[in-house]
């Protein structure tokens, strides 16, 4: 009987310690469960819209994006964005890695309330804090500001920028990414493609910066050029250049000016505009000077020229660029370039205006309407002088002014391209065709004059059923003018970009003949 009521007692304690276990494991699964719908639910939470108000009085350093934030938690009924089940999402993460390396995009800026945004992700907060969301959506937007859009709209005019802003709410592109967060890493269509050309040079140059070898060259005792075949120490100094540069595939440290340096001096040139030839001029050893902080300020201002432009800017079927600085139209045609052509643009006094038109007109053997402008300072003072002024410069008095007729020495050449704006600026020929061999071309009073009119016009009216080259040809020569309307209207973008990498991934840089760069550059770079 004694054994019988040993064994149950222990048969009784073990079915005690399964029940518990059991009971134990039953109630830690429903706990875990419970956590899961939680953390589920996390995106579903609302948090209190007065705590908005509240985040941003301890945070006035973020206070211009108060009403971005109100509108996109408004939006979403005041519930987590940057939360899931696991704590911080994908996006609050890769928005956090972008955060960090905002350099890389050309921007120099302090991150606010950094410290406060490590110690959210480093300590990697699993339950959902108001404060905390407000800061990475405040940080979002300043984000979105400093690297997709740049200086607003009322600075970039009185900058005397007036090409096309884009218009972008990044309260909708916040809806995209948190839908997609792929699209953090495709932003292409926030910002021009030349923005990310210049980005890779970026890194490029920063790379070069930190190798710390970069000292002016100059040329030894006498010496004014080198030639292929000459010796000196200088040329050794000038290949070590060209190779950190990517000019050269290798360094032989020679001290002789051989064909090898010659192919990358050729290309070097090509980068900064200088006449094509293997001369070593001091032009080449100034821009070889320049210091390499100067050369990432400049790439980084023109990026921040690059947020301005709309990312579908180049999507029509044809379209004309003009780089004031680079004295260069682009005509392109289904994305491609089909003319590339000298300009000449206005005169510091007088600088060509960056803005866009549509052309709607060409005008063959076009008269020229002297300025008023030009008429009182220029033109009144020589006919003072000289009663027959006009007659022998082909000129005559129309309704109290003065118009210059048709003819090859017209000021305006054979043909013009109207692009109606109140700027009164356009495309023109020129008979002055001498002014495009030089290397600086701002000799205007603001219009653009074009070293190769006539192919210009032949592109433009390709596909025109009413006309041929012939008959563009007489029309230029008939001595009188007449107005042509285009089918289509072509975009026109006049700007002004002193770095710019071509479709080969080399940077030009070009001289800042408006001095523009320092003046933009002293708005973006926080002190």
């Amino acid at each position: 009987m004694r054994k019988f009521i040993t064994v149950l007692l222990l048969f009784t304690s073990i079915s005690l310690v399964f029940w518990s276990c059991h009971k134990k494991e039953t109630a830690a699964a429903a706990l875990a469960q419970d956590i899961k719908n939680e953390k589920q639910d996390r995106s579903k939470i609302a948090f209190d819209s007065t705590l908005v108000a509240v985040f941003f009085a301890k945070h006035p350093k973020v206070l211009k994006y108060e009403s971005e934030v109100k509108a996109i938690y408004r939006k979403h009924g005041f519930h987590f964005l940057w939360y899931d089940a696991d704590g911080l999402n994908e996006v609050s993460e890769m928005l956090y890695s972008k955060m960090n390396a905002i350099e890389t995009e050309g921007v120099k800026t302090t991150i606010p309330y950094k410290a406060e945004l490590d110690a959210i992700f480093q300590e990697k907060e699993m339950t959902p804090n108001p404060q905390s969301e407000l800061l990475i959506s405040a940080l979002y937007f300043f984000y979105a500001n400093k690297v997709y859009q740049g200086l607003d709209a009322t600075q970039t005019s009185e900058l005397g920028w007036y090409l096309p802003r884009k218009k972008q709410s990044y309260v909708n592109y916040l809806d995209s990414i948190l839908h997609n967060p792929s699209l953090m890493h495709q932003n292409e269509k926030e910002v021009v493609g030349q923005y990310y050309r210049l980005k890779s040079v970026l890194q490029q140059y920063r790379k070069i910066e930190q190798q710390g070898a970069w000292e002016p060259i100059a040329f030894e005792g006498e010496t004014k050029a080198l030639e292929p075949g000459d010796s000196a120490v200088t040329v050794a100094k000038i290949r070590e250049r060209l190779f950190l540069l990517g000019m050269l595939k290798s360094d032989s440290k020679s001290v002789i000016y051989d064909d090898t340096l010659a192919e990358g001096i050729l290309k070097y040139k090509r980068t900064i505009d200088a006449k094509s030839n293997k001369t070593i001029t001091p032009k080449v050893l100034a821009a070889l000077s320049v210091p390499i902080a100067d050369r990432i300020k400049s790439i980084m201002v023109n990026m921040e020229r690059c947020r301005w432009l709309p990312g579908d800017l180049t999507e029509a079927k044809e379209f004309v660029v003009i780089n004031i600085p680079a004295y260069r139209l682009t005509y392109f045609k289904d994305g491609k370039p089909a003319l590339i052509s000298k300009v000449v643009v206005g005169k510091a006094m007088n600088q060509t205006v960056i803005f866009s038109g549509m052309m709607q007109y060409v005008v063959f053997s076009p008269y020229w309407n002297v300025p008023k402008s030009i008429i009182q300072k220029e033109l009144m003072p020589e006919i003072a002088k000289n009663k027959n002024y006009l007659s022998q410069h082909n000129m005559e008095w129309n309704d109290g002014n003065i118009r210059q007729k048709p003819g090859p020495k017209n000021s305006l050449g054979l043909v013009k391209f109207l692009f109606p704006n109140s700027n009164n600026i356009y495309l023109h020929d020129t008979p002055a065709k001498s002014l495009f061999n030089e290397q600086s071309r701002a000799f205007s009073h603001g219009c653009i004059r074009v070293e190769k009119p006539v192919e210009l016009a032949n592109l433009i009216l390709k596909d025109d059923k009413n006309w041929t080259p012939e008959k563009i040809d007489v029309a230029m020569h008939k001595g009188e003018e007449s107005w042509y309307t285009l089918k289509q209207k072509i975009p026109v973008y006049i700007g002004y970009f002193t770095a710019w990498v071509d479709a080969e991934g080399t940077v030009h840089f070009y001289d800042d003949i408006y001095q523009r760069d320092e003046r933009l550059a002293s708005l973006i770079f926080e002190q």
